[in-house]
């Protein structure tokens, strides 16, 4: 079974291709090793005795490439565990975690204690077809809390400095980077803090399309993430 998944003879490629979005300090084409992620996927792999290239696009455009059964991707990465997507992808180990939660305006502090308390805001920054909670993602489905949908975080945090919407959810090392690297919130960034409280530490994965060949990388990926102290690389990738 494991031998069409093995190292291949000299001549043939034994280059595996995903997709992912720009979104540091986690993914990134310009990033140091395309970023903290994709690092951790690369030396996976190449401990597997293969080559990976991500090529990055937006975000919907990478997960729609990523699990179309037609193109050389066998997925894309990274991502947030969700049932919906399960029926659609293979979810591989953990390859890392970050803290989700909510970037506010210091000077406008929200209080929260349940997600009840959040349906009670005008509108809520989110990113179109992001994974956030399983309970979060019903309430906007629903309409319970209304979100005010953007392409990306630096979109959402731009809105949220004008003062356009409360809240934005965010993962709070994506907010760090941003508020650190990104010339158009400089005149904002001592004035945008993430709140305290957090929704969840999110765990993220790399997501395998549903065909053979991809469950079968998958399986031989599991095992050799296994060896790697994830935790201890991103918290040294991450300093």
């Amino acid at each position: 079974m494991w031998l069409s998944l093995m190292p291949l003879a000299h001549g043939q490629s034994n280059t595996v291709y995903m997709t992912s979005l720009v979104w540091p300090p986690y993914s990134g084409e310009s990033l140091p090793q395309q970023g903290v992620t994709v690092a951790a996927t690369q030396a996976i792999f190449k401990a597997m005795g293969y080559h990976l290239v991500v090529d990055f696009y937006p975000w919907s455009r990478a997960v729609k490439l990523g699990l179309d059964k037609n193109t050389k991707y066998l997925g894309y990465l990274p991502e947030y565990y969700s049932k919906e997507l399960d029926k659609v992808c293979h979810f591989s180990e953990s390859v890392g975690s970050g803290p989700l939660g909510f970037a506010q305006l210091k000077s406008k502090p929200v209080k929260w204690d349940t997600l009840e308390d959040i349906a009670q805001l005008s509108r809520v920054g989110i990113v179109q077809d992001y994974v956030n909670t399983q309970e979060f993602d019903q309430r906007i489905k629903d309409g319970s809390i209304k979100g005010d949908v953007s392409t990306s975080d630096l979109v959402n945090l731009k809105k949220l400095a004008a003062n356009r919407i409360p809240l934005v959810v965010i993962d709070k090392y994506v907010l760090e980077y941003l508020l650190n690297n990104t010339p158009e919130l400089q005149d904002m960034k001592t004035e945008i803090e993430f709140n305290e409280k957090i929704l969840e530490d999110k765990y993220l994965y790399l997501c395998f399309k549903d065909t053979p060949q991809a469950k079968e990388m998958k399986d031989l990926f599991d095992k050799s993430a296994h060896r790697v102290d994830m935790k201890s690389f991103f918290k040294e990738s991450l300093r």
